[in-house]
């Protein structure tokens, strides 16, 4: 393995290597080395970060200050985990200078076992439950985002973006070509730096929101479709820098705009002969389809810490009136939490249309793909197909807020199980710092109605 990165950093020319490893939040944690102390670091195991990136927040907290989590997750004396570079995963990175390699790592512990709480070791924990059953899981990622001007100052509200028109956008342009082509430049930029990593991104259309878009990727593996949606949220975030932009994967960054989502399009192959085993010649849905969906329909309410991660998740579900707060199911039906796009044979899929755009893109796939998997193994039936719409209606099968969610999410024992004890006590206390440090938080409208009128 050594070998191979060497020939690939002498070929081209690598002066740094930046060694990422995706937190739980999916942010991009590691160290920046000269290329020759990567090399020589990859020999005796000397690339290493302490443990507790594996429980820090989002809001820069660390998940032990909640609760005390046992020493199997984290020992308190903050020792070592070793980061093993994935060779796979090696690219350039083309927004810098100077030639510069990243590289996505796996987390190891000092004693040879995998950590638990690194989100690549989760993903791959259950594609290996699948590989097992005969079934090998087919992924595609649909991403949206906000474009937004620049906000140093936090305590003011985001901002549309000036397009090359000179104007500000106005209104809802839900698939307007012009509305896309305002930041050509921009996307030009996006599209030339996925093209250089590897990471392939399929076609780029307008939301509803403005300056609101949405990237589709092309289907695949899993754990490359995760690495890539990691890899694409840096990019997309440095190339909107370049342009005197901010790209924001918030749920809900805008007030009376819509909530951006993450929508996973899911299905599974036979692992011997690849055909789609969600569909039937007879049936046109399989009965496994429909124990996957059955599952997505039981366990995806249990599984909202990694679904909505973050209290602004709530704000798009609960405050925007398009949000899919159900836990429907329907062909063609996109008010419906679990949409069936086609049911021809070669396309036959289901996609989760719940999640937010905020989520940690390897948790999220795992959370799917257990839900689906929990479906199979235990025969779970699914509900009626709906088909009527249910946007805008009131009642929620959904967990309302972030406590509730905590709640159902580590009490349930398949998911322990599937998942880890050890990792869903680490997520449930990592949300539970995290909601601490946003109660403590005064807003504005608070001061506004609150001040001087109670």
């Amino acid at each position: 393995m050594s070998e191979n990165f060497q020939n690939w950093i002498k070929e081209n020319s690598i002066t740094e290597v930046e060694c990422l490893v995706p937190d739980l939040g999916g942010i991009a944690r590691g160290k920046i080395l000269p290329s020759n102390k990567f090399l020589k670091g990859m020999e005796n195991d000397s690339h290493r970060l302490p443990q507790s990136v594996f429980i820090q927040t989002i809001s820069g907290g660390y998940a032990n200050e909640e609760e005390d989590l046992p020493n199997d997750v984290y020992n308190p004396t903050d020792i070592d985990v070793i980061l093993r570079p994935d060779f796979n995963t090696i690219r350039n990175v083309p927004w810098y200078e100077d030639p510069t390699a990243q590289v996505i790592c796996d987390a190891v512990n000092l004693n040879g076992s995998t950590v638990i709480n690194s989100s690549r070791s989760v993903l791959k924990k259950i594609i290996k439950q699948f590989n097992d059953l005969g079934y090998q899981p087919i992924v595609s990622p649909e991403v949206e985002f906000y474009l937004v001007k620049p906000n140093p100052d936090s305590d003011y509200p985001l901002e549309v973006p000036i397009g090359q028109s000179g104007r500000e956008e106005k209104g809802k342009q839900a698939f307007g070509i012009d509305a896309v082509n305002e930041f050509d430049n921009l996307f030009e930029d996006v599209y030339n730096y996925c093209e250089q990593q590897n990471i392939e991104i399929d076609t780029i259309n307008h939301e509803s929101g403005s300056a609101q878009m949405e990237i589709n990727f092309q289907h695949g593996d899993p754990l490359e479709l995760a690495d890539q949606v990691f890899l694409f949220k840096r990019t997309l975030r440095q190339a909107a820098i370049k342009h005197k932009l901010y790209a924001t994967f918030m749920a809900k960054p805008i007030e009376n705009q819509p909530g951006s989502s993450l929508h996973l399009h899911q299905s599974l192959l036979n692992a011997k002969n690849k055909k789609n085993v969600f569909f039937n010649n007879k049936n046109t849905i399989s009965n496994l389809m429909k124990n996957y969906i059955g599952g997505l329909q039981e366990f995806t309410p249990k599984l909202m810490p990694i679904h909505a991660p973050n209290i602004n998740s709530y704000r798009r579900l609960f405050a925007t009136w398009d949000a899919p707060r159900n836990t429907n199911w329907g062909i063609g039906n996109r008010s419906c939490g679990f949409r069936i796009p086609s049911n021809e044979e070669y396309s036959m899929r289901i996609e989760n249309r719940i999640s937010g755009s905020d989520t940690n893109p390897y948790l999220v796939i795992a959370a799917n793909l257990a839900a689906g998997y929990l479906g199979i193994k235990n025969k779970i039936k699914p509900s009626a197909e709906t088909k009527k719409s249910v946007f805008g209606q009131k009642q929620s099968s959904l967990p309302t807020t972030m406590e509730e969610a905590i709640s159902l999410f580590e009490k349930d024992e398949q998911i322990n199980e599937v998942f880890n004890q050890k990792f869903v006590r680490t997520i449930a206390a990592i949300r539970k710092v995290e909601n601490q440090a946003y109660l403590k938080v005064i807003s504005s409208w608070e001061r506004e109605f609150l001040l001087l009128n109670v």
